[in-house]
């Protein structure tokens, strides 16, 4: 996993779940990691336990929302560093709930957290990338990428775009390289602000079988890693005994 040794990698939605263990993991592969989230405090421990460990790692407050925002800590990674090897758009939300329960906020709150996020992931960075001549963005995408279930229709389209956005801007970007990764059921917050209790309970009764976040973050190395010859243009991990 030599390759990913003193890389730049920037990662929203870091202070939990999938960016946490993913973090945690780079650093101890020898990457430099910049952690973005909204909860400065967590993003803080986080740092602070990968420098016990020896590794580097930085933070910066971040909204994946705003554009500006982004542009902000992508550029901090820069200035930091000299350079941005890897952006993983990783921030995400699931309010999950039927169409005709019409929580219209929380389909607003999804598409922009989980498209207008990863396109802005991409403003702030592809312009970096594009001067170094080299680069990779890992979106977050999810099994709802490749099927669609009940009171998963607006997140399930979320991320089909992210899938859709992530392949327009490899076939685009012939030195730059670009990875999808679609966790099927991970045990991390994803879900918490679901308000539709069917919903609640449907989510609560798949999660029997998931899996640690852990596993997603080796998957993310593993695409990291590669020879920069090599692009791993999609990832799915699923539970062995998942059906969906």
């Amino acid at each position: 996993m030599s390759n990913a040794k003193n890389k730049v990698i920037a990662i929203t939605g870091a202070s939990s779940g999938i960016g946490e263990a993913s973090a945690k993991l780079l650093a101890q592969n020898g990457a430099k990691v910049v952690l973005g989230a909204r909860r400065t405090q967590k993003l803080e421990n986080i740092v602070e336990a990968i420098r016990v460990q020896g590794g580097t790692a930085e933070y910066k407050a971040l909204n994946v929302t705003d554009r500006e925002d982004m542009k902000a800590f992508i550029h901090f990674a820069k200035d930091k560093f000299g350079r941005v090897d890897v952006i993983f758009n990783n921030a995400g939300v699931m309010p999950l709930s039927p169409m005709n329960a019409l929580k219209v906020e929380e389909w607003d709150k999804m598409i922009d957290v989980n498209i207008h996020g990863v396109l802005n992931g991409i403003a702030a960075g592809l312009p970096i990338m594009e001067a170094q001549g080299d680069g990779q963005f890992i979106n977050t995408a999810s099994i709802g990428a490749h099927l669609v279930v009940p009171t998963g229709a607006v997140y399930c389209a979320t991320k089909y775009a992210v899938w859709a956005i992530s392949e327009g801007l490899r076939q685009e970007s012939p030195n730059i390289r670009v990875t999808t990764i679609s966790p099927g059921v991970v045990e991390t917050e994803l879900g918490s602000d679901i308000t539709e209790a069917s919903a609640k309970e449907a989510l609560q009764e798949f999660r029997k079988i998931s899996l640690a976040p852990d596993a997603i973050a080796r998957a993310i190395l593993y695409a990291v890693s590669q020879p920069n010859d090599v692009d791993v243009n999609e990832i799915i991990v699923r539970p062995t005994t998942s059906a969906f």
